[in-house]
């Protein structure tokens, strides 16, 4: 087993992956001796990783378990959210990765390779996690859904799959939480749509064709519902984003300009500017879009 790195976007089971193979090489009792696991959490600086690191990966481990089966002679450190990690503190990994190779491995996991310093990433064998696919994702949650007796249409588990975007975890979240809201009822798809938050259609085409009226009077009611209803805008910029982008509507120019200040209110709101005027810079910029033919 080399050094390992996963990394990909949330949800798709590189923790998992990691725990399981730990689990499948050293059985459930020499599960807790061998494996350290630190988190983001956890502090992971340069005295952590010097002293506690250290002094794991310095223990011999015996190649045998209790009940026979034949065991890896080394142990595993695994160091989630790595990306996180100073990169002072990634630094002093480099050594202790060489020069206890004979009884540790390490398998550091992170969303983002490029924030993971280059001498580690040469160290390691890389696996990139991908969103997980649509299908194997509505396997997964018809098994949940049979395995916890939850009622679910086909048409609420297609919605599920589309809301979380790859991310198993987040759909999984979704469903329980439709279930406790439910309470036994099915699960159909207008309660995906608002457990996830989603902007229904209608409210968006409505902001649409406010911004199409070219009335500011019409478009600031609509906009001011739209906060009251307690949608995020944020959320609003990524559904306005497809759709633009799939809109037979705009002209290619129209589209790039429209997309470039969804990029800017994107950035905007991500550094906590107020929802609604940001709401109102995007809709004016539209309107001006729409009405100026």
């Amino acid at each position: 087993l080399p050094n390992l790195l996963f990394y990909g976007p949330p949800g798709t089971g590189k923790t998992s992956t990691i725990l399981a193979a730990a689990r499948e090489l050293y059985g459930p009792e020499l599960f807790r001796q061998r494996v350290l696991e630190l988190n983001a959490s956890d502090e992971r600086g340069i005295q952590v990783i010097r002293e506690k690191v250290k002094a794991f990966a310095q223990l011999t481990a015996s190649g045998s378990r209790s009940d026979g089966k034949a065991c890896p002679p080394f142990k595993i450190v695994i160091l989630d959210e790595a990306d996180s990690m100073t990169s002072a503190a990634q630094a002093a990994l480099r050594r202790t990765m060489e020069k206890e190779s004979k009884t540790t491995r390490f398998c550091l996991i992170c969303n983002y390779i490029s924030r993971i310093i280059e001498p580690l990433t040469s160290r390691c064998s890389k696996f990139r996690f991908k969103p997980l696919s649509d299908k194997i994702q509505q396997q997964r949650l018809l098994d949940v859904s049979e395995k916890e007796n939850v009622k679910i249409s086909s048409e609420a588990i297609s919605y599920l799959v589309k809301v979380s975007e790859g991310d198993l975890r987040k759909a999984i979240t979704f469903l329980q939480s439709a279930t406790r809201l439910m309470g036994g009822k099915e699960i159909t798809e207008k309660i995906v749509t608002e457990i996830a938050g989603v902007i229904p259609k209608e409210t968006t085409d409505g902001l649409l064709s406010a911004c199409q009226s070219g009335s500011f009077e019409k478009l600031e009611t609509v906009a001011k519902n739209l906060i009251n209803e307690g949608y995020a805008v944020g959320q609003l910029v990524n559904q306005l984003h497809d759709i633009v982008v799939e809109s037979e509507d705009f002209s290619d120019k129209q589209k790039s300009i429209i997309v470039e200040k969804l990029a800017e209110v994107d950035k905007c709101l991500a550094d906590g500017a107020d929802e609604y005027l940001q709401l109102m810079s995007l809709c004016a910029l539209v309107m001006q879009q729409l009405t100026q033919n």
